[in-house]
């Protein structure tokens, strides 16, 4: 279901996919979405860093998202590929992504916790999994996504 505005209890969310498997991010969280910018490439930066492209004179570090959560190999992008730029505390970040998808207005009851199941690694990136229209969207927890000691190194 594609909204403009969340109605009181309800939270908005971007989603997106790489690969088969679909995402989403709280809206208050994405400052905008571009069109894939080749980045330039940073020496000795972990597998997942893109590089780092030029935002309006702001250096903006840009983290392949698959690779980041380990679910698959480094993304080649294409003109289809996008860069949501996020904000995280008082950084912003640009996670490359195969492709938005939508916004998407949840009540409170379609958010899941995240399976016992899955590795500790994939619980501390998803936050909970939202059930929509026979859709599973995991919820992305921005916070995990650039971990604190290499936040401050960025």
């Amino acid at each position: 279901m594609t909204v403009s505005g969340a109605k009181s209890g309800e939270r908005e969310l971007v989603t997106f996919k790489n690969g088969d498997l679909e995402y989403c991010i709280d809206i208050m969280q994405v400052r905008e979405i571009r069109g894939w910018t080749p980045a330039t490439p940073i020496p000795r930066a972990p597998d997942y860093m893109v590089g780092v492209i030029n935002l309006r004179g702001t250096v903006l570090p840009v983290l392949d998202l698959r690779m980041r959560l380990g679910a698959g190999e480094k993304s080649d992008p294409t003109v289809r590929h996008a860069i949501i730029v996020v904000q995280d505390g008082d950084q912003l970040i640009g996670l490359l992504v195969e492709g938005v998808s939508d916004i998407i207005s949840i009540s409170e009851d379609l958010l899941h916790p995240t399976p016992d199941v899955s590795s500790a690694i994939a619980r501390s990136f998803v936050t909970g999994i939202v059930t929509l229209e026979g859709r599973m969207i995991s919820l992305l927890s921005l916070e995990q996504i650039l971990p604190k000691v290499e936040r401050e190194a960025a």
